[in-house]
């Protein structure tokens, strides 16, 4: 079964309401309209659902907040419903290491971890579901089984999975301290434009979702989240300095965290086509190779190389080391030969 668009018009006594609370009004009278949270509304509205309608042109609205003025109409298109459990699906894993409690896998750029709108299978936890069986820890949600991080889509690396409740728990508490109790190592290899001062430095700065564009995470001055990320540029590249490689470490673990941090510094990551605005004239300054090499590398130049925590059952502490992929590590040859 498809999905379903609904139209509304604002009438003169429903004018000054909250865009959310007038839709979920709105939406609840209408006979045709299955009734929508405002939870469920706010959803519609970061994934670009909902939008208002201005002399024949479509405005796509992302502030739940909106006073909505009499006269003004506004679309909301509600996707079909998709089943909550994900189903297994034969999708080769590269596996660095597994036992009966946890398995440690290499995401390849591409995957996306979980099932979500716009990519409702063919995900790690898909892939996950056909190696693990029955024994895949749920305890993340119906939707992200055994899941106690992520990467996203177009990131590689390393990541662990529980294959139970008891490790679901104990992993899940490493990451939420972010390394702080010593016990959970990340590491990320970046190739940024221009070179970082200080070559080893700190930025702190608050996360959170642009008020422009709700799909995208950017650096605010009030409010947001906390965000830590140290960075120390291992080589730069050129003369002046137009790349460099460079190792990231978090010490929170926001969306995007990287990408939105090493850009509000000055320094996008390569590739990025989110966060790194235009790269036409840093690309020109590149010799030709690796000009070859960006263009075919088609993602943000991010890889999180590196992976330690403590296993919740023996106590051990495991630490896991991977290269950067093929493609970024074309680009970062064509780079040393330059």
């Amino acid at each position: 079964m498809g999905g379903s668009r609904h139209t509304v018009t604002v009438e003169p006594e429903a004018a000054g309401t909250r865009l959310d609370k007038y839709l979920t009004e709105a939406l609840g009278s209408k006979a045709s309209a299955e009734p929508l949270s405002r939870a469920r509304l706010k959803t519609l509205l970061d994934e670009g659902r909902i939008s208002r309608i201005e002399k024949g042109a479509v405005k796509i609205l992302a502030d739940a907040s909106y006073r909505v003025k009499e006269g003004e109409e506004f679309a909301v298109d509600v996707p079909a419903p998709v089943d909550a459990r994900p189903q297994a699906q034969e999708i080769p894993l590269d596996i660095v290491f597994e036992d009966k409690d946890l398995i440690v896998v290499m995401k390849p750029a591409g995957l996306v971890v979980h099932p979500a709108a716009g990519n409702y299978d063919m995900t790690l936890v898909n892939a996950l579901l056909a190696h693990c069986g029955a024994t895949l820890s749920g305890i993340g949600g119906e939707r992200r089984p055994g899941i106690v991080h992520r990467l996203d889509k177009d990131t590689s690396g390393l990541m662990v999975v529980a294959k139970n409740d008891r490790t679901h728990r104990a992993l899940s508490e490493q990451f939420a301290a972010h390394g702080r109790d010593g016990r959970l190592t990340r590491a990320y290899t970046a190739l940024v434009w221009g070179k970082p001062l200080p070559k080893v430095g700190r930025v702190e700065a608050n996360i959170d979702r642009s008020k422009n564009n709700r799909s995208k995470m950017a650096v605010i001055k009030q409010g947001g989240r906390e965000a830590i990320t140290h960075y120390k540029v291992g080589e730069s590249f050129g003369d002046p300095s137009v790349v460099s490689l460079i190792e990231c470490r978090l010490e929170t673990g926001r969306t995007h965290q990287i990408r939105v941090h090493m850009t509000s510094i000055g320094h996008p990551v390569l590739g990025d086509q989110t966060y790194g605005g235009s790269q036409k004239t840093r690309r020109a300054r590149l010799p030709l190779e690796a000009q070859a090499a960006l263009d075919g590398l088609g993602r943000q130049a991010l890889h999180a190389h590196h992976l330690g925590f403590e296993h919740p059952t023996s106590l051990e502490m495991l630490g896991f080391d991977a290269p950067p992929p093929a493609d970024m590590a074309r680009l970062i040859d064509a780079l040393r030969r330059w």
